[in-house]
């Protein structure tokens, strides 16, 4: 692409990241910087945000990052998203949103839920007269309160006000692309993970039937666009903002779940990635549409034509690691005190918290002394799906101290991990070795504990914080014609160290392993006695 750069913004949960990328022979990362992001959450399951605040953190970063680089704004060639995934983003003609953004964490009851999936023999929670057919035609169904239709409709009966001035719903980086261009449109991933389209046969389109079933109006919904698809030029007013050229191209982009494992350079079939950020996932490509109601696993639709990803996802992965940073570490004399963070790990963690854990977890033997950690700090979505259930600690002694407990949030986020693996092995078979991404993949000890938890080889790719932009900016240089094949772009993404399983650690990640698959079972009418209060 010769000096052309590619601006790829990464808008996570809780911080917007905005990278250069250079791409060529081997994929170059020339500038990135990122944002602080406000969620705001409350014990009735709400979990909102703020889309002026995503667009101000833009504009914010864009001239830090041209400054890093020593380039003007010509220099960039093309805009390209990669984005949280499951937001439900209501806006007005203007893109304006017309209430705060619904993040995927929120998990508040609807009583057209209610309403809609009761009665009957049920499947995932579903009646099976509607979950049948819906089934067929998504590929996947809205079984959880956290799916986007579900907060859709809750608005339509609760906020009415808010309600009439909807001109289109949207994912999160799609109202980014609304703002920056005037187009309304919504990749095919994100809105197959609406379950409101039809995916048989390779094709992303909204399905009437199911539009009209469960009462969305038609007219709320957008364009479907391909994530590699130029939606439009960056429009004057935006550009102004951003201080970038008007008429720079935009491309859709698409959703974590989609580009990290393009970023991580995995886009063969068969082909698996994990990725530790806030949330955490574990992803296989696959050739055909797959869905594991039991796992609560499905294929997301992949940039490439005639490839998915077959997807089980972590609530809460590195938002643990934050956990243990705010009410574990913190106190841990000099660590924070007279250390500056900036934003490098697990989406908000910082390099300090990684630099820590590494040092710390490193000098505690395998297996944490038999403590236990359930990582499930917002409930879980996969290979359970279970809003209730919550994180714990187990086989805590006299003898157990602070390190043991960090070690075992590692442990733990690992074990689940394993799960969503063995999981997935009833469907499709995940490769041998693992690509490895997201800010957990920053630190050494981190990618050794997957490495010995899963018993793969684990390949750690360069630049694994920002490897949603990377993806993003790859599938953009795909879709300007910069690459023959996205596979081919993907073989440009470096590899930055390599961990194999150490054997000796089998038999005790084993011994806990097996105890922390029968953790769920053996508490779940427990977290549901303590936590379904009024659900």
């Amino acid at each position: 692409m010769g000096d052309h750069l590619l601006l790829a913004v990464d808008l996570g949960t809780t911080s917007l990241k905005a990278c250069l990328y250079q791409a060529g022979a081997r994929l170059r990362l020339r500038a990135a910087t990122a944002r602080p992001l406000t969620l705001v959450t409350a014990p009735d399951g709400t979990a909102e945000q703020d889309p002026d605040e995503w667009w101000a953190a833009l504009a914010d970063a864009v001239p830090e990052l041209l400054a890093q680089a020593g380039v003007g704004p010509a220099a960039v060639s093309g805009i390209t998203w990669c984005a949280q995934m499951q937001c439900t983003v209501l806006v007005d003609r203007d893109a304006r949103a017309v209430r705060p953004a619904l993040s995927y964490l929120d998990q508040r009851p609807t009583t057209r839920m209610r309403a809609l999936t009761r009665g009957g023999p049920r499947v995932a929670g579903v009646g099976a007269a509607l979950a049948a057919p819906w089934l067929h035609v998504a590929g996947g169904i809205a079984a959880s309160a956290k799916d986007p239709v579900w907060k859709y409709l809750r608005v339509a009966d609760e906020e009415p006000a808010a309600f009439a001035g909807v001109h289109r719903w949207l994912d999160a980086k799609d109202v980014l692309i609304a703002r920056a261009t005037g187009a309304f449109v919504m990749s095919t991933d994100s809105a197959f993970a609406t379950f409101l389209a039809d995916t048989r046969d390779g094709r992303c389109a909204w399905s009437p039937w199911l539009v009209r079933r469960l009462g969305v109006d038609p007219a709320h919904l957008p364009r479907i666009v391909s994530m590699a698809q130029q939606v439009g030029p960056l429009l004057p007013g935006a550009a102004a903002e951003l201080g970038l050229s008007p008429g720079t191209p935009v491309f859709a982009g698409g959703g974590d779940a989609s580009l990290v494992g393009v970023g991580a350079g995995a886009t063969a079939v068969g082909s698996t990635h994990v990725y530790i950020g806030t949330s955490g996932w574990v992803s296989t490509v696959a050739d055909r549409r797959t869905v594991d109601i039991r796992s609560m696993m499905a294929t997301v639709p992949g940039a490439q034509p005639g490839r998915a990803n077959y997807f089980g996802e972590q609530e809460t992965s590195g938002k643990c690691l934050e956990w243990v940073r705010d009410h574990l570490a913190l106190d841990e004399v000099g660590v924070y005190l007279q250390t500056t963070e900036r934003p490098h790990g697990p989406d908000a963690a910082s390099a300090s918290l990684i630099d820590y854990l590494t040092r710390t977890i490193a000098d505690v033997p395998a297996g944490s002394g038999g403590v236990l950690f359930a990582p499930w700090l917002h409930g879980s979505r996969s290979p359970f799906e279970d809003p209730h259930v919550r994180g714990m600690f187990l086989n805590i002694g006299l003898d157990t101290g602070k390190r043991q407990l960090i070690r075992a949030v590692v442990e733990g986020i690992a074990y689940n991990k394993r799960l969503l693996l063995e999981a997935q092995a009833r469907k499709v078979r995940p490769s041998h070795v693992l690509r490895f991404a997201g800010g957990g993949a920053v630190s050494d000890a981190t990618s050794q504990v997957l490495a010995d938890v899963t018993g793969h080889p684990v390949e750690a790719v360069a630049d694994p914080q920002y490897a949603g932009a990377a993806g993003a900016a790859l599938v953009a240089a795909w879709g300007a014609g910069r690459f023959p094949s996205l596979d081919a772009a993907a073989a440009t993404v470096p590899v930055r160290a390599r961990f194999d399983p150490d054997p000796a650690t089998r038999a005790v990640h084993d011994r806990n392993y097996a105890v922390f698959a029968d953790l769920y079972p053996a508490t779940r009418g427990l977290f549901r006695r303590l936590n379904a209060a009024g659900a």
